[in-house]
C-alpha cells in the first residue's frame, strides 16, 4: 500500500469516528470554516474537523497527534493573531459547540467553547445574570477566558478568568480531565491566563452576578481637548467605585472627525450612576453624549460596529505604567496621522476588584495595572497594509517610555511578529518559569503551540 493511499484510507476512517464533519480543500463549506475575523489571515488547513461533542476533540486530537499534523484550534475565531487557522495541518473547529446551560439558583452557566459572548449573554440575561465577558459581543468565551479576560463588569467582579469555577479540558494523551479548585488546581491555575497552552477546553463552568440594567454610552469631545480631557478623566477614575467601567477611545466619528470619546458602563443602582458620572458629563462642551439607562447586552454589543468581520487587522498593546500629557499628545498626534478611519485607540481602565485578587491566584499577572493600551489599526483593502502596520508600530514605538513592559496576552500577535519575549512579558519570570513547568507535564511534546506559546522544556 502505497502512502497516498494510506492517507486516504487513514484519513477516511479518521472521518468515521466524528459525529461532526472533516473538511478538505474543495469540499463545500471549507472556505467558510478556515476564515475568521481578521482578513490578514489567509491559511488553508489540510483538515478541518468541525467537532460536534467531546468525543470528537478526543479522536481529532489523538488523530494530529499519531499523524504528526501541525494542529490549530479555532474557538470563536475572533483574535487577531489568526492561530486558529493552520496552513497544511488540521484545524480543531469547535464553533459548532453551543450549548449553554444556566442555573439561576446556584447563579452559574456551563458553556460550550464555540459560544460567543452575545450568545452567552443572551442566555444569562434571560434570568438577570451576567459574568465579564469582553467588550465585543462576538467574541469568543473560551479564548477571552483562557487569556483572562478584561470587560465592563470586571471592577465589580474580576476578569472572566476570576468567575471561571472549573473547566473540562482535553489533554495532548487524548484524556479529558476537569480543572477546578479541587481538581488538577495546578491545571486550574494555568487555565486561568495561560491560554489554549495545556489542552483543549471543552467546557466552562462560570459564576454569575445579578445585572439588570445598567448606565451605558459614549461622551464625545474635539479631538483638540483631549489632553485636556484625559488629564480630568485619569483623576477622576481614581475615585470612582467598582461598579464604573470606562475606557477612553480615540476614533473617527461617523462625520469623518477625528474625536476622543469616554466609554462608560456603570453597573449599579441608575440614580447611584448618575451622581457619579454627573462630573465626567459636566466637563466641557461635549460634541454627544449618549450615556443612558441600557441593558448589558446592549452595552456588550456597542462596539460591534467598528470591529467589522473581513476587514484587517494589526494590533499593538502594552500596560502603561503613567499617562501624563505628553504621552496623550503623542497619541493624538498619531491620531491625526491615522490612514484608516476604521482604527482606533482605546485607553481601558483597570482595578477595583481585578485589583483585589491575589497575584498568586491565577497566571494573569496584571493586577496592579491602572490602564492598558491598545493600539488597533483596522483597514478593508490588501494594498493599504504597510501604510496601516507602520501607523501601529510607530505609535507603540513612541509610547515604550510610558510602558510598564507587561502586554495583555489576549492582545497579543503573532509570535513571528511579536518575538517570544513578548510572551514571557505577558506573564513574568516567576509566572512563566511555573508555565512552563505545567506546560511540560500536560503537553511535553508542544502539540499545542499555535497558540501565545509557552515553550516546554521537553519540546
Amino acid at each position: 500500500m502505497n502512502r497516498a493511499t494510506f492517507d486516504a484510507a487513514a484519513i477516511e476512517a479518521f472521518r468515521a469516528t466524528l459525529r461532526g464533519s472533516l473538511l478538505r480543500p474543495g469540499d463545500v463549506g471549507y472556505d467558510d470554516a478556515r476564515t475568521i475575523y481578521n482578513a490578514m489571515i489567509d491559511r488553508r488547513p489540510a483538515l478541518i474537523a468541525r467537532c460536534a461533542g467531546v468525543s470528537d476533540v478526543i479522536q481529532s486530537v489523538n488523530f494530529a497527534r499519531d499523524s504528526g499534523l501541525l494542529l490549530s484550534v479555532r474557538g470563536g475565531g475572533h483574535n487577531v493573531s489568526g492561530n486558529a487557522v493552520c496552513d497544511g495541518g488540521m484545524m480543531i473547529d469547535l464553533s459548532p459547540m453551543k450549548s449553554i446551560r444556566v442555573d439561576p439558583e446556584r447563579r452559574t452557566a456551563r458553556s460550550e467553547p464555540g459560544v460567543l459572548w452575545r450568545e452567552f449573554d443572551h442566555e444569562t440575561q434571560a434570568f438577570g445574570l451576567a459574568t465579564t465577558g469582553g467588550v465585543v459581543s462576538t467574541t469568543g468565551v473560551a479564548g477571552l477566558t483562557l487569556g483572562g479576560g478584561i470587560g465592563w463588569l470586571m471592577g465589580c467582579h474580576g476578569l472572566a478568568c476570576d468567575n471561571l469555577r472549573s473547566a473540562d479540558i482535553v489533554t495532548a494523551e487524548g484524556q479529558l480531565v476537569t480543572a477546578s479548585g479541587s481538581q488538577n488546581a495546578d491545571l486550574f491555575w494555568g487555565l486561568r491566563g495561560g491560554g489554549g497552552n495545556f489542552g483543549i477546553a471543552t467546557s466552562f463552568e462560570f459564576q454569575l452576578h445579578p445585572v439588570g440594567q445598567v448606565l451605558g454610552g459614549l461622551i464625545i469631545h474635539p479631538l483638540d481637548r483631549a489632553v485636556d480631557l484625559i488629564r480630568f478623566y485619569d483623576q477622576f477614575t481614581r475615585n470612582t467605585p467598582d461598579e464604573f467601567g470606562s475606557m477612553a477611545l480615540f476614533v473617527t466619528s461617523p462625520e469623518g472627525e477625528r474625536v476622543v470619546a469616554i466609554a462608560v458602563c456603570y453597573n449599579g443602582a441608575i440614580e447611584d450612576g448618575e451622581a457619579v458620572l454627573e462630573p465626567l458629563r459636566g466637563w466641557g462642551a461635549p460634541l454627544a453624549d449618549t450615556i443612558a439607562p441600557i441593558t448589558y447586552s446592549e452595552v456588550q454589543s456597542m462596539f460591534d460596529p467598528g470591529f467589522p468581520a473581513g476587514h484587517r487587522n494589526y494590533w499593538k498593546s502594552s500596560f502603561l505604567a503613567e499617562l501624563d500629557d505628553t504621552a496623550v499628545e503623542l497619541v493624538v498626534d498619531h491620531v491625526r496621522r491615522c490612514p484608516s478611519p476604521s482604527s482606533a485607540i482605546a485607553i481601558e481602565q483597570f482595578g477595583g476588584a481585578v485589583s483585589r485578587i491575589g497575584t498568586d491566584e491565577t497566571a494573569f499577572n496584571h493586577r496592579d495595572a491602572r490602564y492598558n493600551l491598545l493600539i488597533l489599526g483596522i483597514w478593508p483593502g490588501k494594498a493599504d497594509r504597510d501604510e496601516n502596520v507602520q501607523w501601529v508600530r510607530g505609535l507603540w514605538d513612541a509610547m515604550a517610555p510610558y510602558s510598564s513592559g507587561g502586554v495583555y496576552v489576549n492582545y497579543l500577535g503573532a509570535v513571528a511578529d511579536e518575538g517570544p519575549e513578548r510572551v514571557a512579558a505577558a506573564y513574568g519570570p516567576e509566572k512563566y518559569a511555573r508555565l512552563a513547568a505545567l506546560k511540560n507535564k500536560y503537553d511535553p511534546a508542544n502539540l499545542f503551540r499555535l497558540n501565545q506559546n509557552i515553550w516546554p522544556k521537553a519540546a
